[in-house]
């Protein structure tokens, strides 16, 4: 085997959780392929057999560009029309991306992540989705043992005061399909009932089709709205359900074609969140 095969099978064998790392850090996966292609251009150039642990290396390689990235994204978005929401993955068809800590994959706690800063969420996820080690995390994002800890619990804290405990995945299916249902037969009353009081819909379609500017609230409101919707959003959708980042979500197509792709979180208070993505760049997983 030449130096260049063998560190192509290293880097083969860290791809995956290489993604893993920078599609949780952005939350984009073109944005994760691009860092995870960048990271092979520098194992290529780097001086590998001073490389003592290839692991670690590429692990910090990809940690540390993914922070300089979710950096430049958010003055990206600033620009961006309407709610931003993470990019849906199909993890039916990749099952080893949710394969170590599914935990930290879900759209809702993406969401949330993007309120940490990037150091504390590359902590976070090191943490909480592969289980690094502390002294390791500190390593990667260049700070104390003891500072990688106070990031990690600052950043459990946020998400803990931010997030009502999610019901089990079985329950979340039965409230996705019955909204679905409900949503589709226009039924303002059943809406209602399905949601929780505070329950909030964000639609992401960054100004491509006609979607709601603003996040909007309120079980009332949504359920109101919703109805309104039905009889043109839904007609002659081919309706099915899909794996996206570890929950179910529905997914609609038109002629061949994904136009929607709409997933819910719930509580014991019901739904607390629906997730349009009707962004057709944010669709590829799904089509």
């Amino acid at each position: 085997m030449t130096q260049l095969e063998q560190a192509e099978s290293v880097f083969a064998a860290a791809r995956p959780r290489l993604f893993g790392i920078a599609y949780r850090m952005t939350g984009s996966v073109a944005d994760a392929e691009d860092l995870v292609q960048e990271v092979w251009v520098r194992w290529q150039l780097a001086d590998r057999t001073a490389v003592v642990n290839p692991e670690a290396y590429l692990a910090t390689a990809i940690t540390r560009l993914a922070i300089n990235e979710s950096q430049t994204a958010r003055a990206r978005r600033e620009t961006y029309v309407g709610p931003w929401l993470p990019e849906p993955v199909d993890t039916a068809a990749d099952p080893q991306l949710g394969a170590e800590q599914g935990a930290v994959l879900e759209l809702a706690v993406l969401l949330l992540l993007e309120k940490l800063t990037p150091t504390e969420r590359a902590a976070y996820v090191l943490r909480e989705a592969f289980d690094y080690p502390y002294r390791e995390i500190a390593e990667i994002v260049q700070t104390s043992e003891v500072a990688a800890r106070q990031l990690v619990s600052r950043a459990r804290k946020h998400l803990a005061d931010e997030r009502r405990a999610p019901v089990e995945r079985a329950e979340q299916r039965k409230l996705l399909e019955a909204f679905v249902a409900a949503a589709q037969a226009g039924d303002l009353a059943g809406l209602e009932k399905l949601f929780a009081e505070d329950v909030v819909s964000y639609s992401d379609s960054n100004g491509t089709v006609r979607a709601a500017g603003r996040p909007l609230f309120g079980a009332a409101t949504l359920a109101r709205i919703f109805a309104g919707w039905a009889p043109k959003f839904w007609e002659g959708a081919d309706v099915s359900y899909v794996d996206a980042n570890g929950l179910s979500a529905v997914r609609l197509r038109k002629n061949g074609t994904t136009y929607a792709v709409i997933t819910v979180t719930a509580s014991a208070e019901g739904i607390d969140q629906v997730m349009w993505l009707v962004n057709q760049e944010k669709l590829n997983a799904f089509q």
